[in-house]
């Protein structure tokens, strides 16, 4: 079983830890870490009411009507040894709980499996041990299918669901998906207990209350409280990221929980937390309800997600970018480039394109577009708003389908030529010919002084494009920068390349020399 299930830290805002949230055999570890429809059985689930009145009480009514339907997540796995890597790093299962009482739920396991109490196995690197994660979970319909992580269950063995009475059953996996880390398991049952997902009609908002009910460190049913404290954070571990942010205690094995609002309904689904220790500091995120209903639906439906795939690399419109091609503001994605024999291309989109608009809706950004073309059937065709050369246009294209097993080819770094004739000076940078056979202009040096600087150009760097123009020669991009500033604009757009990943950046021209 890869480490989705195992301790892991990930570096995020400078060097604190995002944490995905299961319980690796018992232990306090931690694991860093958009669809059609929802199923019509989802939609038509009758969700537990509880009256308003009763925040002022508390939340024990809530409680008690919500906590049946919450279970714990039991897995089993194997992996080839005590140390088992991902992303680079190794993580090494090493148990130091306390003794487990005789009655505890993970006694038996370790006793046959190994860790706090039990005889283990003997490890070693590349030995097979099987070992257990506990996350939690939660039961969506009267006939058993119940929503977690994709993280708690990747790869497993055997997936168990306790309830809250203690019983068991082994569940079948019905679907995962990577990319929003969501599964959807099934048990056996009738008229079992289950929850619903909030309405569109009245979403929950930043500043309302959230109650968390979960499996920490194997304490099932679980309860926290706290409010919605953000709203449509990126956390950089997702493509789709579009997380709640919650201050309600979430711990290691609190992953697939539900978070409900004040009357009971599932307002997201927790999964991770930020924090330099692995442990609660009051910085939770929740997967929103409306991104869990569509790819559940997929999942109970197809055991699958599929994506509508435009086929373009994007990036973030800055206030700079905006002004030097004059859009009122920083809004859309700008397309870096349309990928070879996608869908995109074929239609006409090009490098530079600000696609502000899909089918009428306005895009914010980068992640708004990516999320907002997944949701969309593959075939299905969509109309593009783009900014183009000062003016809105419209470009309509047939979606293909994601291949979400694809990956994308890193081009080769290119090489300084040995000799660097034609230098010359320009905006704080000092540019030659790049003689890789590739075009563009290297950055030799970068004024430290500069907005070059300040806005990340750096040697080495190769300056593929001005104003949307390829440059082979410095005076290529003076002429470029030259009918920038004869049009009124106070910023020019420069298409350029590090590592071989093209981006855009709008720099302030005027005062560099």
């Amino acid at each position: 079983m890869r480490s989705t299930i195992l301790s892991r830290t990930r570096h995020w805002l400078g060097a604190s830890a995002l944490a995905l949230l299961v319980g690796v055999g018992g232990v306090s570890t931690a694991f860093v870490f958009t669809g059609q429809a929802a199923n019509a059985q989802m939609q038509n689930a009758a969700q537990i009411v509880v009256p308003q009145a009763q925040v002022q009480q508390g939340f024990a009514d809530l409680v008690e009507a919500v906590k049946p339907a919450v279970v714990s997540i039991l897995v089993e796995a194997e992996a080839p040894g005590r140390t088992v890597q991902r992303g680079g790093r190794d993580f090494n299962f090493e148990f130091n709980f306390p003794d487990l009482p005789e009655d505890h739920p993970f006694r038996d396991f370790f006793d046959q499996f190994g860790g706090p109490n039990g005889q283990g196995a003997p490890g070693g690197q590349g030995a097979p041990r099987r070992f257990m994660a506990a996350g939690s979970g939660f039961i969506i319909s009267d006939d058993g299918y119940v929503v977690t992580n994709n993280h708690v269950v990747e790869d497993a063995t055997k997936v168990t669901v306790v309830f809250e009475d203690g019983s068991e059953q082994v569940a079948e996996i019905v679907g995962t998906d990577e990319r929003t880390d969501l599964a959807v398991l099934k048990i056996e049952g009738e008229d079992l207990p289950f929850v619903s997902f909030e309405g569109d009609e009245q979403p929950s908002r930043v500043g309302d209350w959230v109650v968390a009910v979960g499996n920490p460190f194997g304490l099932g049913g679980t309860v926290t409280v706290g409010v919605i404290s953000g709203a449509g954070r990126d956390i950089g571990g997702s493509n789709y990221g579009d997380f709640l942010q919650i201050d309600a205690a979430v711990n290691t094995g609190n992953s697939g929980g539900p978070a409900f609002n004040a009357k009971g309904e599932v307002v997201g689904v927790n999964t991770a937390i930020y924090s330099p220790t692995g442990g609660n500091v009051g910085i939770a995120f929740a997967i929103p309800a409306r991104t869990v209903q569509q790819i559940v639906g997929q999942l109970i439906e197809d055991g699958t997600v599929t994506r509508g795939y435009l086929g373009v690399s994007i990036q973030d419109v800055s206030r700079d970018i905006a002004d030097s091609v004059g859009l009122d503001n920083a809004r859309g994605a700008i397309v870096r480039e349309p990928t070879e024999d996608g869908p995109a291309g074929a239609a006409g989109v090009e490098s530079g394109d600000i696609i502000i608009k899909v089918d009428g809706e306005q895009i914010d950004d980068a992640l708004d577009l990516s999320r907002t073309i997944a949701s969309k059937a593959p075939d299905s065709s969509v109309e593009l708003t783009i900014w183009r050369d000062g003016a809105e246009t419209t470009i309509s294209v047939q979606l293909q389908q994601l291949d979400e097993s694809a990956a994308a080819e890193t081009p080769e770094q290119p090489t300084p030529p040995e000799a660097l004739p034609e230098a010359a000076t320009a905006l704080g940078m000092t540019l030659v010919p790049n003689g890789d056979g590739s075009g563009g202009l290297l950055i030799q040096n970068v004024d430290g002084d500069s907005a070059a600087a300040q806005r990340g150009f750096a040697t080495g760097d190769v300056i593929l494009e001005v104003d949307n123009k390829p440059v082979a020669e410095p005076a290529d991009f003076d002429a470029a920068v030259q009918a920038v500033q004869d049009r009124g604009l106070n910023t020019v757009l420069i298409k350029v390349a590090r590592d071989g990943e093209a981006r855009f950046v709008g720099l302030p021209i005027g005062d560099n020399e």
